[in-house]
């Protein structure tokens, strides 16, 4: 069963990317969250959701 991380678009680690989720929605709820707490004029990072690339190895 794949899991799915959040990864940074500009490739630092931070508490968002250090999870890991059973699934996409659950990392897209995680997200919508952390969007939904900033203004649009907020100093904001730009993440992405990717299957874990250990998961595509087994």
């Amino acid at each position: 069963m794949p899991s799915f991380r959040i990864l940074r678009d500009d490739g630092v680690g931070d508490a968002i990317t250090r999870q890991c989720f059973a699934s996409y929605d659950e990392a897209y709820a995680e997200l919508e969250s952390y969007y939904a707490d900033l203004c649009c004029s907020d100093d904001r990072q730009y993440y992405r959701i990717e299957e874990d690339p250990i998961d595509l190895v087994a």
